[in-house]
């Protein structure tokens, strides 16, 4: 099953601990790119974070933000570090003489300091735990929406590739009939000019002609490289990148048809496909 890239999901868990919420974003990236922001004193899980998403997902960028509130006990106390703040305090006034116009320092910044203010410990085991859990269910989420998003991406591709084949067979058909005709236009024009035949250089040069226009070889390669989509499809199988390829291969074969058409049709059909392949190739470039 094809996966899209791009996808949302959050989830929250609450315990007497608190409260912690992951939310997961994911856009189009050639490979897998994952940004992580959660408090320094979960810091020590990201590698764990990282691990696990790796696990999951093969391609796009992935912001992962964990948003943590730890909830205070009943008996919870500020514990105030006295000595760090007459330090700070004092280097305060020591800083205000060497100023022509000093600020004056608030008591809050004081507070905010590292260690003026002894924060609660935490039970981080059973909270990583906890932590790493939800971010499972948020994972589960995320491949759920990128799966629907990619069934229908799949489904997408596959009505373009029926599209592709019918005006193949049309150039193919026409191919013996292009021939004939530059041949006719060739008679034509020595009898206007009523210019002596050379039967022979005639037919060497509608042999030379034939050649140029032949484009036999180009709709077989497009038509093995629709089978080769429709197998990679097929699969259920991360296939971005293999797709990303033949996409590139497909409009080089079209675009091969284009140069080496000789009539107006085999020119429309050409543009068509290009147009066709355009449209596959936005496709495919958000499948995982």
């Amino acid at each position: 099953m094809l996966r899209s890239m791009t996808a949302f999901a959050r989830q929250e868990t609450r315990a007497d601990w608190g409260t912690a919420v992951w939310e997961l974003r994911s856009v189009n990236h050639r490979y897998l790119d994952i940004f992580v922001r959660m408090p320094e004193e979960l810091r020590a899980l990201e590698t764990q974070v990282r691990e696990q998403v790796a696990a999951r997902l093969r391609r796009g960028k992935v912001e992962c933000f964990l948003r943590f509130q730890a909830m205070p006990g009943e008996a919870a106390t500020i514990e105030l570090n006295s000595e760090l703040a007459e330090q700070l305090a004092h280097a305060s006034r020591e800083v205000d003489q060497m100023l022509y116009n000093p600020a004056p320092i608030h008591s809050m910044d004081v507070l905010r300091w590292p260690g003026v203010v002894a924060t609660p410990s935490l039970d981080l085991e059973a909270i990583g735990a906890a932590v790493l859990a939800v971010l499972g269910r948020a994972l589960d989420e995320i491949v759920q929406t990128r799966s629907r998003e990619g069934e229908k991406i799949a489904a997408f591709l596959g009505e373009r590739l029926d599209a592709v084949l019918p005006p193949l067979a049309s150039v193919r058909e026409r191919l013996p009939a292009v021939i004939q005709g530059m041949r006719d236009k060739l008679h034509a024009r020595l009898a206007e000019l009523k210019a002596e035949v050379d039967e022979q250089r005639l037919e060497q040069e509608i042999v030379i002609f034939a050649q140029k226009v032949d484009v036999a070889e180009e709709l077989d390669r497009i038509e093995t490289h629709v089978a080769e989509v429709r197998r990679v499809l097929g699969q259920g199988q991360p296939a971005g990148r293999r797709l990303d390829f033949l996409m590139q291969e497909l409009n080089r074969e079209a675009n091969t048809l284009s140069s080496k058409s000789a009539d107006a049709e085999t020119t429309r059909v050409a543009v068509e496909l290009k147009v066709i392949i355009e449209q596959m190739r936005e496709q495919a470039q958000n499948v995982e």
